[in-house]
């Protein structure tokens, strides 16, 4: 079994160090050696899980081609030059929206260069919004309700009934108050640029170009504000009945011999109104369908189902094959420290850099432990440990994006500008999400 653990944790390792897709295949190497040199069990691969992440991009890819991707960045642009002087805290909650909306971190690439452009005009340290935002836009996916680290939760926790609705209850509250609390520790950052002695030496020969978001007009914009609203009416209509069952359809089926009244499962019903919205997306707002394909969403959401496949296959095979032990030594270590498992999803999704792989690998563990619901749901936020080492796609783009040199790697690895944020609101969501859990 130690030489098994090795083996799942070199793959993980080698596998984020290649980046995008290897992490999947890297995956694949390992579950090949666990099954035909080691003959452990193949475990299974979470096909609802994939299915409903798949659903949930090509709908999303869907609206990317129709322009509606272009109109909220246009929207969240033009609300932060409304108040450029509290840049610092406008632009999290923006960006925070922006990616509870869309469920896709994707689109904040857009945004960075717009706040940065924001912050530096009004005198305000780059690094602070620009920080804060990238931290925002993490707890924004695990609040949306068609991310894909919700959607893999609430499937992984399918046998406990647990709803979207009964999630979003949780997840917003916890995750906007932490927001706002990361950005007052944000805005006490570093020195004012007036003061900063990098700056101060980038003015003398740097010059600083305009950031620009693409508009739309004519037909192209009614397009795109058609294709939006219609993706937000399917979620707020999945949101409905998760909220109430008895507006899902239902239908009646044998079952040992007798005829069985069954509802449509939450999963499936997710699976057919995404797939069926960007159809007609496709008919009445003229997404084209090759668009969407070649698009960022499609080519990012590939990456992570393949990702998602290969590491959690993998994990599934390692778990199954050593059920016993793994749960009698798990619950042996946490027995009467249940949160320690909220410091193992951190930490997993350190290693993983994926939310959703992080949930589809590790929930299994707490559901064979029998961790309580509540507290499952309370320490969801730890998810979010994508920050802690400096090489999460949202964050270089942020370095590269602040001209003034404020936003930064430090000298030390750990020591960068996303770190105090990232612990603080991270670990208020958690704190919030426990105090939340148990009213609710």
């Amino acid at each position: 079994m130690g030489l098994e653990l090795a083996l799942l944790l070199g793959c993980i390792v080698i596998g984020s160090r290649i980046g995008g897709m290897g992490m999947g295949t890297m995956g694949g190497i390992g579950l090949l050696l666990f099954v035909f040199i080691f003959r452990l069990p193949p475990g299974g691969p979470p096909v609802t899980v994939l299915g409903m992440i798949l659903a949930v991009i090509t709908a999303l890819a869907t609206m990317e081609a129709a322009g509606g991707l272009t109109y909220l960045v246009g929207v969240a642009e033009k609300v932060m030059r409304k108040r450029p002087q509290n840049i610092t805290f406008v632009a999290p909650f923006v960006s925070y929206i922006l990616i509870f909306l869309s469920g896709t971190q994707h689109v904040i690439y857009a945004l960075l260069p717009v706040i940065s452009e924001i912050s530096r005009k009004s005198n305000i340290r780059p690094e602070r919004p620009l920080s804060i935002s990238v931290i925002a836009s993490m707890q924004g996916l695990i609040a949306s309700p068609i991310s894909a680290a919700t959607v893999a939760l609430v499937s992984v926790l399918t046998p406990r009934e647990v709803s979207i609705p009964q999630v979003m209850m949780i997840t917003i509250p916890a995750t906007l108050l932490a927001v706002g609390v990361g950005a007052i520790v944000a805005s006490r950052m570093g020195k004012n640029l007036a003061e900063d002695p990098v700056y101060q030496e980038k003015l003398k020969t740097a010059t600083f170009k305009q950031a620009t978001v693409e508009k739309l007009e004519g037909k192209a914009l009614r397009n795109a504000k058609g294709a939006t609203f219609l993706f937000f009416a399917t979620v707020a209509f999945i949101v409905l009945m998760g909220l109430f069952p008895d507006i899902r359809p239902s239908h009646t089926a044998l079952v040992e011999g007798q005829e069985t009244k069954k509802v449509l499962a939450m999963a499936d019903a997710i699976i057919i109104l995404m797939v069926a919205v960007a159809g007609v997306m496709m008919l009445a707002f003229q997404s084209d369908a090759k668009k969407a394909v070649s698009g960022a969403i499609m080519k990012s959401g590939i990456v992570a189902i393949i990702s998602i496949l290969g590491i959690s296959w993998m994990g599934s095979s390692f778990f199954t094959g050593n059920e016993n032990t793994i749960v009698a030594g798990i619950n042996q270590l946490i027995s009467g420290n249940e949160w320690l498992f909220g410091l193992g999803l951190f930490v997993l999704s350190v290693l993983l850099f994926s939310q959703a792989a992080t949930i589809v690998t590790l929930l299994p563990v707490a559901l064979a432990l029998d961790i309580p619901t509540e507290l499952i749901l309370a320490l969801y936020p730890a998810v979010n440990g994508l920050f802690f080492l400096p090489t999460y796609g949202t964050i270089l783009a942020a370095v590269s994006f602040d001209p003034t040199g404020t936003t930064k790697i430090g000298k030390y690895l750990l020591n960068h500008s996303f770190m105090l944020p990232g612990l603080v609101t991270t670990t208020t969501a958690v704190a919030i999400a426990l105090l939340l859990s148990n009213f609710l």
